[in-house]
């Protein structure tokens, strides 16, 4: 696509227009006009993305009209507008203008240029991108934006899961942490006990997003492809595109219905009211509960445990992910949501020191103890 000398603007940019540091290696997903790419930055792999192909296709800026050639916006109007545009989405919390565009404005002063406005605009018109700025500093469990240039942003990369591999995950590039002392090389983690603690950041990043924002945030399209694992075994949120906070589920499911079925949207269901013939618009199925039938629920099949199905923790496994695949817990049970959590926690931190060699239990335990340490704000 063919743009002019300084029409766009991003910590991208430099290296991508006149370095040369930015290395196309594949498409990954194309319709529509959304494409996500595969790249190398500086040596490193990361992932292009952006919701429409060009940058023309944006809506631009109307307070652009009346910027002269050259003239440059304080920063009050750049803010007034990105405010405007976060709080569409509902969001967690207030995101200053520097975090949602990066360290290319952090190391402004006063004023933005129409490049840097224009750019800005394109980025915030992006759902993924503000939500994805929004909570980068608030939680782990987001895909990092690394930088951006024009309409066009980069975030970390991270292999997904397929509904293919019996793992789900790939654990190959997955480093188990050592106990303190504990030598490289001296022994590693077997793959059904990565799984384990893979499960429990699942279950971590379910508690962070139902109690750690203003809002509940929903997750509407729970599918191995929608996540990725990091190096520490921390389940990341890669494709966010149906993440939904509180208020703006209550939106999308509040609509017209005849029965139940008319209120599925996707992942997310709530139940017809007759006398009104609208949907509620509160979820009566929980993040948890999707997450037990479509990961939880392959993950320890017995028939991917084999011999080991028996054994009294497995069952015990089995019998909690399955009644949390079975129980709504939407704002109907909250109650019940709490008791399949709190029950299914248990058993995997029975499980993970069960596995775990005899010195390394107390180091393990004292980890998983503390989870959400970490996420308490």
């Amino acid at each position: 696509m063919f743009m002019i000398r300084g029409s766009l603007s991003g910590d991208l940019c430099e290296d991508l227009c006149v370095g040369g540091l930015v290395e196309y290696q594949r498409c990954l997903y194309y319709e529509n006009g959304k494409k996500v790419m595969e790249a190398r930055w500086r040596g490193n792999r990361v992932i292009l993305k952006s919701k429409l192909e060009n940058f023309s296709s944006y809506e631009p800026l109307g307070l652009l009209d009346y910027q002269e050639a050259g003239e440059e916006l304080s920063a009050l109007d750049v803010v007034f507008y990105a405010t405007l545009e976060v709080k569409e989405e509902g969001g967690g919390r207030n995101g200053s203008l520097s975090g949602l565009w990066g360290q290319n404005l952090k190391l402004r002063e006063k004023s933005y240029s129409r490049a840097d406005l224009g750019s800005l605009w394109a980025l915030l018109q992006q759902e993924e991108y503000t939500f994805l700025r929004v909570l980068q500093d608030l939680s782990p469990h987001v895909a990092r934006v690394l930088g951006s240039c024009g309409h066009f942003y980069a975030v970390e990369f991270l292999s997904a899961g397929h509904t293919w591999d019996q793992n789900l995950f790939s654990m190959d590039e997955a480093s188990a942490p050592r106990a303190p002392g504990q030598a490289a090389g001296s022994g590693g983690w077997s793959s059904r006990l990565m799984v384990h603690r893979v499960a429990l950041s699942f279950m971590d990043m379910v508690q962070h997003f139902d109690n750690d924002f203003t809002h509940r945030l929903h997750l509407c399209d729970v599918k191995p492809e929608n996540f990725g694992i990091r190096k520490d075994l921390t389940v990341v949120a890669i494709d966010v595109d149906m993440a939904f906070f509180e208020p703006k589920m209550r939106d999308i499911l509040e609509q017209n219905c005849s029965s139940d079925d008319d209120c599925n949207f996707f992942d997310c269901w709530s139940r017809c009211e007759p006398d009104r013939r609208r949907c509620s618009p509160h979820r009566r199925n929980t993040n948890l509960q999707v997450i037990c039938e479509k990961i939880f629920r392959p993950w320890f099949s017995p028939t991917l445990l084999g011999a080991k199905a028996g054994l009294p923790l497995q069952v015990e496994l089995q019998r909690a992910v399955q009644d949390c695949s079975e129980t709504d817990g939407g704002a109907d049970d909250e109650g019940g949501a709490r008791r399949v959590h709190q029950r299914l926690l248990a058993v995997l931190r029975a499980l993970l020191q069960e596995e775990v060699a005899p010195e390394d239990r107390k180091w393990t335990k004292d980890e998983t103890e503390h989870v959400h340490t970490a996420l308490n704000f």
